[in-house]
């Protein structure tokens, strides 16, 4: 893995997880090519690297309980599958959700459970989680997931507008919420109630 991602929990599993059956048939060939493809309906699957750093970044362990936001094409939720207890996963379309949950289920991911909403407002009634991460660039952080993380929970998520975002990790320690910021990155836009309302102009 390029670019200094040495995680070999998160290295083997992204070695197991056949990225190929998460993208469109036109663009398999290019499935471990280190960029981001489309899936359809305006979204994309993320380059390998920032799959690979995000996950990294927030020092996942076996128990942990994890919400992700943006599911997709489900291939960041398998991943995660792989390293932790459970993870929920929200998709506000719901053609890509139900896509994701099929191809969840067909590769053998019982604990990764797919719901369709707005993501920005988190799962409530399965929380608290002790990491969450947002697959889509925010305007700013989305107070419902800082809620929704145990005391010591992480999230990491980009935020910024559409032509530049900065990934930022962030802690819950009691009522603070220390920040670091990591890279530059390149999302599409987190659409929500506590997002945007509407994607802004590229």
């Amino acid at each position: 893995m390029p670019r200094g991602v040495h995680d070999k929990r998160v290295l083997a599993a992204m070695s197991k997880v056949p990225r190929e059956e998460f993208v469109p048939q036109d663009s398999r060939a290019a499935s471990y090519t280190d960029q981001p493809l489309p899936i359809g309906y305006g979204q994309t699957i993320s380059q390998p690297y920032i799959v690979a750093a995000m996950t990294t970044a927030l020092h996942l362990q076996p128990n942990d309980r994890v919400l992700e936001i943006g599911t997709g094409c489900g291939y960041q939720a398998a991943v995660l599958s792989c390293l932790v207890k459970e993870v929920f996963t929200i998709e506000r379309r719901p053609e890509l959700a139900s896509a994701a949950a099929a191809t969840l289920t067909r590769l053998g991911c019982p604990n990764a459970h797919v719901h369709c909403g707005d993501g920005t407002l988190g799962l409530t009634e399965f929380a608290p989680f002790d990491a969450i991460l947002v697959a889509a660039a925010a305007p700013a952080v989305p107070k419902p997931l800082l809620a929704q993380l145990v005391d010591g929970g992480r999230i990491i998520l980009p935020v910024g507008d559409a032509e530049y975002q900065e990934l930022q990790l962030i802690e819950k320690r009691g009522d603070a919420f220390p920040a670091s910021h990591l890279e530059a990155c390149r999302f599409v836009p987190l659409v929500g109630y506590h997002g945007w309302q509407e994607p802004p102009k590229r």
